[in-house]
C-alpha cells in the first residue's frame, strides 16, 4: 500500500494536533507538514509535495481560499480538502472554484453505513 503524504493547514494548533494524531493512526497516512497560515502552506507544498492538504479557510494573512488557488497552480496533482467551521454555501462554492476537491464542516456528523 502506498503511503499518502498529507499536510495540515489550520491556524489552531489544537486542531492540527488532533488531526495529526488521528490520521497517523490510520494505515498508509503520513503527515509530512503542518502550517498555521496560507503563505507557509504554499512554501511547504512547493518543498515537500504533499499529495493531500487538509485546509482551513479562515486564517490571518493569506486565507485558505487564496492558498488553495496558488497551491493548485503550482501543484495541480495535489488534492485539497477544506475542513472548516463555515457551513455557508458561499464558502463551499468559493473553495471549489479555488480548486478544492472536497469540503467538510467541523460540525459534520459521522455517517454509519
Amino acid at each position: 500500500m502506498e503511503t499518502i503524504r498529507l499536510m495540515l493547514v489550520d491556524d489552531h494548533e489544537v486542531v492540527r494536533t488532533g488531526l495529526k494524531t488521528f490520521l497517523e493512526t490510520q494505515d498508509g497516512m503520513l503527515v509530512v507538514a503542518e502550517a498555521d497560515n496560507g503563505q507557509t502552506a504554499i512554501q511547504l507544498a512547493k518543498e515537500l509535495a504533499p499529495q493531500v492538504i487538509v485546509m482551513d479557510i479562515t486564517m490571518a494573512g493569506l486565507d485558505g481560499m487564496e492558498a488553495t488557488r496558488q497551491i493548485k497552480a503550482l501543484r495541480p496533482e495535489c488534492k485539497v480538502l477544506a475542513l472548516t467551521v463555515h457551513a455557508d454555501e458561499q464558502y463551499f462554492f468559493q473553495m471549489l472554484a479555488a480548486g478544492a476537491e472536497g469540503y467538510v464542516t467541523s460540525r459534520s456528523q459521522p455517517k454509519s453505513w
